[in-house]
């Protein structure tokens, strides 16, 4: 029995566009008894939205079948803070949704932080980022949701949560302290653990090089790299990050 962790935007979809074969491909892995979780780092959107989009799609899905940053975030926090730590979050309505659901308190002011919670936020100002940079320089660790530079869409890439990143890492000179989503070692724990599986049996399926492939690679586990998304093939015969497979669109995932 094997595992796969797909990746959303750029593998499964573009947008609201579904790639070609992507439902017969998935339907074809679980007919012949391998276990199926998607993985997302994109934190603009729940994981109930998630589930509701790929069953739209034709890709049944459950709200148990997906898992997406905000929500590694959140257990994250669960396990790891105390009760008095003070958090507050830079990020949409999902993350502040994932946060509340699994218990986790945080505060809308911005003195004496334990925790920033930094993801991607449409509506980031000179002013969130001021009160991310003094709440660094006061000792708050920060947590990215995502490194990702950009997501990709129907119409082509956006900033994504990495841009913000950048733009506090520019300003203190150094790294944050770390990321949740992948390609986090604890990105990977939470698929495995959610499929059942050890890493060595699960295949990270993915189009970022960065993100997935890393992750797959760290981790221990097989990765697959689809060329439908941000990486082209000369991206990555040029890349010191090296997939243990390549292949053109998710239809060909059968055959791996």
């Amino acid at each position: 029995m094997k595992g796969f962790i797909f990746d959303l935007d750029g593998t499964l979809y573009l947008g609201e566009s579904m790639i070609d074969g992507a439902a017969e491909a998935v339907q074809a892995l679980r007919d012949r008894g391998d276990r199926v979780v998607f993985l997302t780092n994109k934190p603009i959107a729940t994981r109930l939205s998630y589930a509701e989009k790929l069953t739209k799609m034709g890709i049944p899905a459950t709200l148990e079948d997906v898992l997406n940053s905000s929500q590694i975030v959140a257990k994250y926090l669960q396990k790891h803070m105390k009760p008095s730590d003070r958090i507050y979050v830079i990020g949409e309505d999902p993350i502040h949704e994932e946060l509340r659901e699994h218990g986790v308190p945080y505060t809308m002011e911005i003195n004496d932080l334990d925790y920033v919670i930094l993801s991607w936020d449409r509506q980031f100002t000179y002013d969130k980022l001021n009160y991310l940079y003094q709440a660094y320089m006061s000792g708050a660790k920060v947590i990215a949701s995502n490194p990702d530079m950009t997501c990709p869409t129907d119409f082509g890439q956006i900033p994504d949560t990495g841009a913000i990143i950048a733009a506090l890492e520019a300003i203190t000179g150094k790294p944050i302290d770390f990321v949740a989503g992948k390609p986090s070692l604890i990105a990977a724990e939470a698929a495995a653990e959610q499929l059942g599986l050890p890493v060595e049996s699960c295949y990270m399926v993915g189009d970022r090089l960065d993100t997935d492939i890393k992750m797959g690679n760290d981790a221990g586990m097989n990765s697959v790299l689809v060329l439908t998304g941000v990486t082209t093939a000369e991206m990555a015969e040029q890349s010191a990050t090296v997939p243990k497979h390549i292949i053109h669109t998710i239809k060909e995932v059968v055959q791996i």
